[in-house]
């Protein structure tokens, strides 16, 4: 039989409790051995796609090498141990984010793919003209986007929460905005421009003491700290797998039970039905009511494979960590005449944004680039934050579990070396 869960043994890079052994936590992630242009690669770009430790890549492979086979349809041992793989990565999932029944976690193409199968299904049963929708300022354009289109079809309101100067949402402004109209609230739990870390246990309970589902985003937080949706009480929340060290193109949905059962379908095929005729259908159980057709299935194990390697590390280790990083390069960077750094909430996520007098990002980061340092650069799919702080692009460094001090140093001479240049 296949071994559908890779161990997990000698590559552990837990320290001891509260710390990480960086040098043997880096040895996990081969990409971390390239050179860049001739330069040690600094990856800072986590924030848009983390990389994929050893585990992870050798679960995902030896799916495809040793028992590639469609899932819950084959009676012969090649699809019995696909199943019992990709179902072993759900159950994984609800560990790490504190589902309560697996039936909780619906397998997706990702964050946006999942706030989209909540737009179409529980939304368009859900909201009418009149009605409203409140996100924030700061969401991510998969946030914006489909309750953008929902409201253009129902004729509904998209609301938008305030964001401070410093980054901050204003919760007073929040609390006024909830209404017998809002029918749900959508925010993002760590905005992946600035960082910050948003008070989503605080906003579900005001909202639910109107009755309001939330929906959070949760895409840039599950790699960084523990997130607990029965903590948090939240309704729907979604990630995607390449932003915790797993694979693209998969990512997960939870929403609880009591209303992923009242939802429709939004697509149709095979898998998701328990039988059909020309003049009716039968639908699957949960989960298997919102997964038509065959699922990426290496990517579920993949990202399976990544939640348990966070979980070995543990979440203690990992902030300490990356808080670490954050207020080296906030340090290191205000050293830099010129430099502005976006973004200044009190509690944030390992993200530092910043813009240099004179210097447009994206020359910032070409020439980066030609030091070894991956860094993004543009308007990191946030356009709406950007019209809010009068700016255009950011330069973003973002940081993982992953990164040295050094790397920060990196990064802070081939910004000084950038503006030489630009004298």
């Amino acid at each position: 039989m296949a071994d559908s869960s890779v161990s997990l043994k000698g590559s552990v890079a837990a320290a001891a409790a509260g710390t990480i052994d960086i040098e043997r936590c880096r040895d996990d992630f081969p990409v971390l051995r390239r050179e860049v242009h001739g330069k040690p690669l600094a990856f800072l770009d986590n924030a848009a796609s983390s990389q994929m430790p050893e585990p992870v890549i050798r679960a995902y492979t030896e799916y495809h090498s040793r028992y590639h086979a469609n899932v819950h349809r084959g009676v012969h041992l090649l699809s019995q141990e696909a199943t019992a793989a990709m179902e072993g990565a759900r159950e994984t999932l609800r560990e790490l984010i504190n589902a309560r029944s697996s039936k909780e976690v619906i397998f997706t193409s990702g964050a946006t793919d999942a706030i989209n199968l909540v737009m179409q299904s529980w939304g368009r049963a859900n909201v009418g003209e009149g009605d409203e929708i409140l996100i924030s300022t700061m969401e991510h354009h998969s946030n914006i986007v489909p309750w953008r289109m929902l409201c253009d079809e129902k004729g509904a309101k998209l609301m938008v929460i305030p964001v401070s100067e410093d980054g901050v949402l204003d919760m007073e402004a929040f609390a006024s905005m909830l209404n017998d109209r809002t029918r749900l609230v959508g925010i993002v739990h760590v905005s992946n421009t600035l960082g910050t870390v948003n008070p989503v246990k605080e906003i579900t309970r005001l909202s639910h003491e109107r009755g309001i589902p939330v929906l959070v985003d949760g895409a840039q937080a599950v790699s960084h700290m523990k997130v607990d949706v029965q903590a948090i009480g939240c309704d729907f929340f979604v990630t995607s797998g390449h932003k915790m060290f797993g694979p693209t193109g998969i990512g997960i949905l939870y929403g609880k039970q009591e209303l992923l059962e009242e939802m429709p379908p939004w697509r149709g095929g095979g898998d998701m039905i328990l039988s059909v005729s020309f003049d009716e259908v039968l639908y699957n159980e949960l989960p298997y009511k919102f997964e038509a057709g065959t699922p990426n299935i290496s990517g579920a194990i993949g990202m399976g494979k990544a939640a348990e390697y966070i979980m070995s590390v543990g979440y203690d280790a990992i902030h300490a960590k990356e808080q670490d990083l954050l207020q080296y390069a906030t340090e290191q960077l205000q050293t830099i005449e010129g430099l502005k750094i976006i973004g200044r909430a009190p509690e944030k996520s390992s993200v530092v944004s910043f813009v240099i007098e004179g210097i447009h990002p994206h020359d910032i980061g070409t020439i980066l680039d030609l030091e070894g340092v991956a860094v993004r650069t543009g308007h990191h799919c946030t356009q709406p934050l950007m019209d809010r702080l009068g700016i255009v692009a950011t330069t973003r460094a973002s940081m993982a579990m992953y990164n040295r001090r050094e790397e920060i140093d990196q990064l802070v001479a081939g910004l000084r070396k950038t503006i030489e240049m630009f004298r």
